[in-house]
Formats: structure tokens, C-alpha cells, sequence
């Protein structure tokens, strides 16, 4: 999925949609790693901040957990925000 920049959702939302969607789908699992911030980089042609940010919401809304110096992987139970765990 490539970004649509003259859409007028965020780019970060769209980031994370990408990847949301991705987990729905089941081409990610649980415990899956997701790409990087550079790999999304690379990938969509973003700014690295906007990446972190796609990461951030997908982490609030309890999609991923971020282990540092690993990765960012896909939760345990996805779409669970972590206040409901």
C-alpha cells in the first residue's frame, strides 16, 4: 500500500491503517515483528517522524508493543488498548 499524499487523512494514519490492516488480514500474527521505522521510510518514501508516529498510534490503540533494542512487534492481543489489559 503506498501513501496518498493528496489524501486528506495524515500520512502517519495511513501508515498505520497499512499496518492495521496487514494484522487484520493475518499477514501478520501475533508476536510478528512489523517493519521498521526505516524500512516504512524506505518504503512509502516518509519522513522518519511521521513512521514513529504511524508506530505511536498503532502502540496507543494496542495494535503493537515496542521492546527496546528488538523491535516493535504485533500484540499479544491486538486492538486491545493496553489500559484494558
Amino acid at each position: 500500500m503506498d501513501v496518498d499524499r493528496f489524501d486528506p487523512i495524515p500520512l502517519y494514519q495511513q501508515v498505520a491503517r497499512a499496518i492495521r490492516d496487514r494484522i487484520k488480514s493475518g499477514d501478520l500474527k501475533p508476536r510478528d515483528r512489523i517493519p521498521s521505522e526505516s524500512e516504512l521510510v524506505a518504503e512509502h518514501g516518509i519522513a522518519r517522524e511521521t513512521a514513529r508516529r504511524g508506530i505511536a498510534l498503532l502502540r496507543s490503540e494496542g495494535w503493537v508493543v515496542t521492546l527496546p533494542q528488538r523491535g516493535t512487534f504485533v500484540a499479544d492481543e491486538p486492538g486491545t488498548p493496553p489500559a484494558a489489559r
